[in-house]
């Protein structure tokens, strides 16, 4: 089974116990209602990228969805967490892209998106042949990996959430959810 499409979705979840905040993020992210299966992080030749309204219509309650998943969570007052991931897409539609997933504390949601989405981007590049210089800035990196013409678009979806005030516990999540 190799899926053809693909969306990014996140979510947030707070509640006194750790698996229930989980279940929120969950469901803030559309997709509680699924058996969930999670893979490694290649991103089949050719997949389209729907939105996750589109996307959800494709699916039934109940379900076995194989998703790409990025989980954080936290019961410490005010503790800033992420759940990222990356993606990256490679012009040659007989060619496979990444995606990566990325779960940091301490990190906006700016810099928990640019590293998922670079992380992507520089796996690919590398089983791509493309030579960068891993210590350039992310945005140098992108400029060349989009100007070698071999990777045609990079994204990411991000969700933070700063831990509950009153100590329950704070999830985040982000995922890249395939559809056969």
């Amino acid at each position: 089974m190799t899926p053809t499409k693909f969306f990014l979705t996140k979510g947030v979840g707070v509640h006194k116990d750790y698996l229930a905040s989980f279940e929120l993020a969950l469901r803030d992210a559309g997709i509680a209602q699924h058996n969930l299966v999670s893979v490694s992080s290649i991103l089949p030749p050719g997949c389209k990228k729907v939105t996750p309204t589109k996307g959800l219509e494709m699916l039934q309650p109940g379900e076995i969805v194989f998703l790409v998943l990025a989980r954080n969570a936290t019961n410490e007052p005010n503790r800033l967490i992420a759940s990222s991931i990356g993606c990256a897409v490679p012009a040659q539609k007989n060619k496979y892209g990444y995606l990566s997933e990325h779960h940091p504390f301490g990190e906006t949601h700016e810099k928990a998106g640019d590293y998922a989405e670079d992380l992507a981007a520089s796996m690919l590049a590398s089983t791509l042949g493309l030579k960068f210089d891993t210590e350039d800035a992310w945005d140098a990196r992108r400029q060349a990996f989009r100007l070698s013409g071999k990777i045609i678009r990079t994204t990411n979806v991000t969700q933070t959430a700063r831990g509950n005030k009153d100590g329950r516990w704070t999830s985040t999540v982000a995922a890249a959810v395939f559809i056969p």
